[in-house]
């Protein structure tokens, strides 16, 4: 391992490089592996006069779990630690004894490498390791995020952004809703999949680390268009139709551009707006200039011109 003489180290795995009056910061390679892909810095502190310890900024990564490893090769002789522990970045988490037959050793702890609470304890006290080996297993359950595998044959839609409705087997019919953070640059060539990484829109406490969910992307966004049951149209002629109810109770059968069909609804491009109210049940038996009366008061109307109809007739406002 290379390691600049030039530096000074915290147990943080900060270091501080003086050259006259500047002092330059940084962070560790290892702190930079276990935070993994860095997305913003922020320094609110310029200009300010700080004591050694004082916080001066953020770093903010797509990182929110880290493992806990093993600074040297040896033996785990105490654990500080237990599953769902709260721990702050620095807080120690074990003690290693490095010493071997014949060498003797100063215990070395094992440091915590981001705030946030225990979520697995792999080993137990006994355990010989190595440098690589996991001790437990951080997480930031604060903001909790979800990574999602997405078929090769998808990535075109990805971008972060998309709007996101996730569902949990713990609360059936409950939906929360998450927005996409980040998406991978690369496709792994084995599942041929590519990894996105979604962020709750809300924090709920119902939602626990390590579940999981199932998640649906929005990839395009419906907001302020005119939609309506697919099952309004009428069709003929091959051309599309609804029916406007109009002043007096009388319908009119105009013609309509459609989009896009989701989940029962679709978009109306031209032909209908908002504010107007179509018919949504038992437009078979109406006619251009057919007129509808209220038998309910609950939306619901037969055909006046053809009384013998027993289709009911029901119609929706489109907001």
């Amino acid at each position: 391992m290379n390691t600049p003489t030039n530096l000074k180290y915290s147990k943080d795995h900060e270091w501080v490089k003086v050259e006259g009056n500047v002092a330059t910061i940084g962070i560790t390679d290892f702190a930079q592996s276990q935070l993994g892909d860095i997305v913003f810095v922020d320094i609110q502190t310029e200009g300010e006069d700080l004591e050694a310890g004082e916080v001066f900024g953020a770093i903010e990564a797509v990182k929110t779990v880290a493992d806990g490893l093993m600074p040297v090769s040896g033996k785990v002789i105490e654990t500080k630690v237990m599953l769902g522990s709260s721990v702050t970045r620095g807080d120690i988490i074990a003690y290693v004894d490095p010493s071997s037959p014949g060498q003797y050793f100063k215990k070395s702890p094992v440091y915590a490498p981001i705030s946030g609470s225990v979520i697995s304890t792999p080993l137990k006290n006994g355990t010989t390791v190595n440098t690589n080996t996991t001790i437990a297993i951080l997480g930031d359950i604060s903001n909790l995020q979800i990574s999602s595998n997405i078929p090769e044959r998808y990535v075109a839609v990805l971008k972060t952004g998309l709007k996101a409705s996730v569902s949990v087997e713990a609360y059936p019919g409950v939906n929360f809703a998450a927005t996409v953070t980040r998406v991978s640059p690369v496709v792994d060539t084995i599942s041929r999949t590519k990894q996105i990484i979604l962020t709750f829109d809300k924090k709920d406490s119902r939602v626990n680390a390590g579940m999981f969910g199932k998640v649906v992307l929005y990839t395009e966004d419906y907001s302020g268009s005119v939609t309506i049951p697919t099952d309004s149209l009428v069709q003929i002629n091959d051309k599309d139709y609804v029916f406007v109810v109009k002043e007096g109770s009388i319908v009119e059968r105009r013609s309509v551009k459609t989009g896009n069909s989701v989940d029962g609804y679709i978009q109306i491009l031209e032909g209908v707006k908002e504010g107007e109210t179509v018919v949504i049940q038992g437009q078979t038996s109406l006619a251009d200039g057919s007129k509808i009366r209220d038998i309910t008061g609950r939306n619901s109307y037969m055909n006046d011109l053809n009384p013998e109809s027993k289709d009911e007739i029901k119609v929706k406002e489109i907001r």
